[in-house]
């Protein structure tokens, strides 16, 4: 069997990617803790939206409010878009996984984006 790396929905201290390589077979421990982790990351994401209308909605909604919670979906769609990476990863659909500087690391939008 010819050796195929999984990338894992977290990284390493200094934010590189984690990968398992998984000699094709799929169940081990490890991938079973993937999966299981990737299940919990976008349930929370879910909850997370049905949060989001309510903040939004609240005339009262402080500024630290809403950092707070812009900064909850940031790392919410972060996780979503690693597990979709992974996921496609594993279907052949990327070639490659991204280098990555930091866990922290964000695009930037331009300044047209905010009006």
């Amino acid at each position: 069997m010819s050796s195929v790396a999984r990338l894992l929905p977290w990284t390493t201290e200094d934010g590189k990617a984690c990968l398992l390589s998984t000699d094709g077979a799929e169940g081990g421990y490890l991938s079973r803790l993937a999966d299981e982790m990737e299940a919990v990351q976008l349930r929370l994401g879910a909850e997370l939206l049905g949060h989001v209308g309510a903040v939004l909605e609240d005339p009262k909604a402080s500024p630290t409010e809403l950092r707070f919670m812009v900064a909850r979906l940031s790392e919410s769609l972060r996780d979503a878009l690693r597990v979709a990476e992974s996921r496609g990863l594993r279907l052949g659909m990327a070639d490659d996984v991204p280098e990555e500087d930091s866990e922290d690391a964000a695009p930037t939008l331009p300044a047209e984006a905010f009006g």
